[in-house]
């Protein structure tokens, strides 16, 4: 690279590298750029100045802390809590169906990885998808995964939230012998009041938010240790290996072969989720372009063999009646697994203890939606953007997006008042919205020839990877859609097609009436200067060093 470039780059201060170059996105800009963040004389911020964002968020995490972002999010045994009732419709495939989909969601994770190590910004999966696809397309699309990936992370943080509240009140139910009539007026005021309080917590600053996600590590691994030493000396009478590994029972009206792939596949994919809720933390980073990857693959690493060890050991604890756990009044099968094996006040310990660590989850998730949100809003591609993006000088957190987040959740939980289904449906626009947003720049990047960061399986494995989870993430999307029973009525119809397909169509036809006008892809918060300070250097020096690498590029 062009030595008056280096210079420059390593002679002035942060703050004027960020108001030195303003970026054209041409196709010549896009080599040029992703040449440059591949030289590892570049710090964080000036490989994020060349992506053409100025700093303004403070760089706190390091890759225990980015590994605690999606971990924490992922929170095991409260997220297998969720889906246990799943798990168990066919009895051995929660072994084998999480090993399986565990492997293919690391690839997935893995092609994530090499491209938040060639470019990393908080912006992510949107930011990649402009930058990979066709001219003709680069803006429309790139508006409809940021939009989805917003939306999906705000699901995100309904079904966390949601997911507590019913947790909580299940506490009470079995504290109060069964006493206690759980409506889901008193549900939705528990989740309401648990995303007020992860707001507020969200708008502390930046340091305090990378500690509690060491201080959620700690809590989760805790909570899993103690579990499956707990369960293994506590249960009196243990299931057989036979049972565990060779017994199928199908509790599901589908066929056993069906419902082994939608019932053993599936409670892996919505437990290892929102790993992209790194990509939108790297700009709080530091050493991005390595510490962003260790955090997406070691986060689904830990979380997937953590969760074979739990399903290994309930598996074995489990009552062999199995439609009594999965059906139990308290709405809890896991809660009901400990009650049977522990007894009642293990199980209401295990259940705080759990709640606890679902709270964190929340927590994380909605500081991950937040910078999404506010990636998305500088770059004018949410309502209201020149209010969201806002960042607060003191703090340095993005508070107005934050509230956003929260304010979004809020309204997205109300259609779980109507009912069960309709909850469920709100829940998998998660997967399918996530599950779109990642697979959108995986697909693109094999258009403009992907030029990577520190991070690269190499020419010949990464294409097969890449290829792996391209068939994967739509196989869980039409997955995502399939009715729990196949008599399909107005009960049983899974309305994720519903809410997602008018996600969709709502975020285009938004983008076509309105947004195109303020949308334009990716813009440039880096202002020009006359001169770098301290160096004495004009900017038309400096340009011509970036026209030259540009040039090299092409």
């Amino acid at each position: 690279m062009n030595k008056t470039l280096h210079r420059a780059l390593d002679n002035r201060s942060i703050a004027t590298t960020n108001r030195l170059y303003k970026p054209q996105r041409t196709s010549s800009w896009h080599h040029t750029m992703t040449k440059l963040t591949a030289d590892k004389k570049l710090n964080d911020d000036e490989l994020l100045a060349l992506a053409g964002y100025k700093h303004e968020l403070v760089r706190q995490f390091g890759p225990f802390n980015m590994i605690g972002v999606a971990f924490s999010i992922m929170s095991v045994l409260p997220s297998i809590a969720s889906v246990m009732g799943q798990i168990y419709t066919v009895n051995n495939a929660s072994i084998w169906g999480w090993t399986i989909a565990s492997c293919l969601i690391f690839c997935v994770g893995v092609c994530m990885s090499e491209l938040a190590s060639a470019i990393p910004t908080a912006g992510g999966l949107y930011y990649w998808t402009y930058h990979y696809a066709p001219d003709s397309i680069r803006i429309p699309v790139s508006f409809l995964v940021g939009n989805t990936n917003t939306i999906a992370l705000a699901s995100g943080l309904c079904s966390i939230d949601y997911g507590f509240a019913k947790e909580l009140l299940s506490i009470v139910y079995i504290a109060k012998d069964g006493d206690f009539n759980i409506t889901r007026g008193i549900v939705y005021g528990v989740y309401a009041a648990c995303i007020v309080s992860h707001i507020a917590t969200a708008c502390i600053a930046s340091y305090g938010i990378a500690k509690l996600q060491s201080l959620s590590v700690i809590c989760n691994v805790a909570l899993v240790v103690l579990f499956i030493f707990t369960m293994l000396i506590g249960t009196d009478k243990k299931n057989d290996a036979k049972f565990v590994f060779g017994t199928i029972e199908n509790l599901s009206d589908w066929n056993t072969g069906w419902s082994w792939v939608m019932n053993g596949l599936m409670p892996a994919v919505w437990t290892i989720g929102a790993f992209d809720s790194c990509v939108h933390m790297s700009e709080e980073a530091y050493d991005a372009t390595k510490n962003v990857p260790i955090g997406i693959m070691g986060s689904i690493a830990a979380t997937g063999i953590l969760g074979w060890l739990i399903i290994m050991v309930c598996s074995f604890c489990i009552n062999p009646d199995l439609a009594s756990v999965i059906d139990t009044d308290s709405g809890q099968p896991m809660a009901q697994l400990i009650y049977d094996s522990l007894g009642k006040h293990w199980a209401i310990a295990f259940m705080v203890m759990i709640c606890y660590c679902q709270w964190l989850m929340g927590a994380s998730i909605i500081t991950a939606t937040s910078r999404q949100a506010w990636a998305f809003a500088r770059d004018n591609g949410l309502p209201f953007s020149s209010i969201i993006k806002v960042v607060n000088s003191k703090l340095k957190v993005p508070i107005r997006a934050i509230v956003f987040s929260g304010t979004l959740a809020l309204i997205i939980g109300l259609l779980c008042l109507i009912n069960d289904t309709a909850a469920n449906a709100v829940f998998t626009l998660t997967v399918c919205g996530n599950y779109f947003a990642w697979q959108s720049p995986i697909i693109l990047r094999m258009y403009l020839r992907f030029k990577p960061g520190p991070f690269y399986l190499g020419d010949i494995l990464s294409p097969i990877v890449n290829i792996l989870s391209i068939f994967f993430t739509v196989f869980v999307i039409i997955m995502a859609m399939f009715p729990s029973e196949p008599t399909v009525d107005k009960e049983t119809m899974n309305y994720t097609i519903v809410i997602t397909g008018g996600t969709w169509i709502l975020s285009m036809a938004y983008y076509y009436a309105y947004a195109h006008k303020t949308f334009k892809g990716p813009r440039s918060t880096v202002e020009a200067t006359p001169t770098i300070e301290g160096t004495g250097e004009d900017t038309d020096k400096i340009d011509a060093a970036f026209y030259s690498a540009e040039k090299e590029s092409i």
